[in-house]
């Protein structure tokens, strides 16, 4: 019988969102970001690239534009109002010291008490392949947890005026195919489906018969059938990882 998932822990004030792409929070980590902020919670987003890559008919620098316009009205819908782009090439996401250093500026400049990204391993649940993308972003923010409570690590912060912060407790990593923590999106679901909406440009790119045409139903049934884990709610599981 599959293990019922645990409330993931609600005990802090301040998040910090890092991903590699404009819309990767919106297939349902973003429903719990909307849950989060109307509690009065501070959430912000990092994003690393601006997805400029994502849409083979449009030229990059459209692309680019246009996705980043979109991330902003997303996050507005779940009550994000501070987000950063750290501009790293989409598709080509290099895991290495420049990426740790940008992820951790932006720790020590929003000083959150948890992290929260997606799924960064090799395959996501379904057993298909995850993206050099995701799997790079994810690796390097739990480097960057630790680089940003460092002084001595990427000294040049401090120079720029982020001074260390080793507040981090833990690493939220959505859709995580080891989760074993959840939270009940059912007052965020409205809210979450308005920010994958926002993504209209990108959504109207990809093939007519992809499950995300139907927004709404898209994301209600796929958080529906994790709920069956979790009292039959609407639900969206994470991994906890500590930092």
């Amino acid at each position: 019988m599959t293990k019922s998932y645990e409330p993931m822990p609600e005990d802090w004030q301040r998040a910090l969102c890092v991903v590699a792409h404009p819309d990767d929070l919106e297939y349902g980590p973003a429903c719990a970001v909307a849950r989060w902020t109307a509690q009065g919670k501070s959430v912000a987003y990092a994003v690393v690239s601006r997805g400029e890559a994502g849409i083979a008919t449009m030229a990059p620098d459209a692309t680019g534009a246009m996705r980043a316009e979109e991330q902003l009205r997303a996050a507005a819908a779940v009550g994000v109002r501070d987000v950063d782009f750290l501009d790293h090439p989409d598709g080509v996401i290099e895991y290495g010291l420049p990426l740790r250093r940008d992820i951790a500026r932006a720790i020590r400049k929003y000083r959150p008490d948890v992290l929260v990204t997606i799924n960064f391993y090799e395959r996501w649940r379904s057993g298909d392949w995850n993206t050099a993308d995701h799997r790079n972003v994810g690796v390097a923010l739990l480097d960057a947890a630790s680089d940003a409570g460092n002084p001595w690590v990427f000294p040049e912060l401090l120079d720029e005026g982020f001074k260390p912060w080793a507040g981090v407790r833990w690493l939220a990593v959505g859709g995580s195919p080891e989760s074993g923590h959840a939270v009940d999106v059912t007052e965020g679901m409205d809210a979450g489906i308005e920010a994958l909406a926002a993504h209209a440009g990108y959504l109207a790119s990809l093939p007519p018969d992809n499950p995300m045409a139907d927004v709404a139903g898209y994301l209600t049934a796929k958080l529906t059938r994790f709920g069956e884990r979790f009292d039959n709610v609407p639900t969206m599981p994470f991994e906890i990882i500590g930092v």
